[in-house]
Formats: C-alpha cells, structure tokens, sequence
C-alpha cells in the first residue's frame, strides 16, 4: 500500500497530546518599575521644558510689572492734573502725596518692588510728569517704568 492513499492522519498531529507533561511554559517578566535610563529621559525631557518656559514667564512678569506700574503712572498724572483744576494750581505748583490722595481710589504702589507711595513714585510739579523710583530708566526704554513723552505738543 501506499502511504500517500490511505486515510490515516500523520502522526506529528497527535505528537504534542501524547506528551502532556512536558508541555513548554513560556516565563514571563513582570517588571515593577522604571528602568533608571527611563528615569532619566523624564528628568532631561523636564528639564528642557523648564529651561524653555522660566524665560518666558519672567519675561511675562515684567512686562506685567511694567505695564502695572505704567498705569498708576497715568492715574496719578490724572490726580494731579484734577487736583490743579478744582483748586485752580498753576504749572509750577509743587504737588505732594496729601494733595493727590482723595482723586485716587487706593494707595498707588510700583508692583516691581515698592511697599508705599513715597518708595515707588516721586511728584515735582503739576507740568511734570510723575516718576517710577523703582525703574525710572533703563539702557533698554522698552524695560524702563515711565510716562510715553506727550506727541501733542
């Protein structure tokens, strides 16, 4: 007979289910934690973005100071100029804090490090504009906590 012609299933089907007691048992791992190469690429990928972002948010804090202290500028330029017309002051009248005080609606300070009035701005005259004792200039006039000149005149 030929073994191609008969119906019988080959033997390699039945070998495994003939050897039930050594069946192969695959180990697997179970991992805990984090490797310490995982470890630091978070830490560098961290680092990289505080390295990234510390710039910018200083850099969004002064101009917020900057532009907080710019404000008060321009409401204690309007105290004087409403103190100078109710009371009918001229252009060279000195002006103290006491004047000013009833036209603003709190105490004023620069948000870049002044604890008063008297530390964070200084008054001359009614025609002068009034100054920031924290930032009064900087090399960089877009840095410096002060009145834009008047283009009116």
């Amino acid at each position: 007979m030929n073994n191609c012609t008969n119906n019988k299933t080959p033997a390699a089907w039945f070998t495994p289910s003939q050897q039930k007691g050594s069946v192969m048992k695959i180990k697997t791992a179970r991992h805990s934690g984090f490797t310490l190469v995982e470890i630091m690429i978070v830490v560098a990928i961290i680092g990289l973005l505080a390295a990234i972002a510390i710039p910018n948010f200083v850099k969004a804090r002064t101009t917020a100071y900057r532009s907080a202290c710019i404000n008060n500028l321009r409401q204690i330029d309007s105290a004087v100029q409403e103190w100078a017309l109710e009371t009918k002051q001229g252009e060279a009248q000195q002006v103290i804090y006491e004047n000013i005080k009833p036209y603003l609606k709190n105490e004023v300070v620069c948000p870049a490090g002044g604890h008063t009035f008297s530390d964070s701005y200084s008054l001359a005259t009614v025609s002068d504009k009034p100054l920031c004792k924290i930032k009064p200039t900087d090399t960089d006039p877009l840095k410096a906590h002060a009145l834009p000149v008047d283009t009116a005149n």
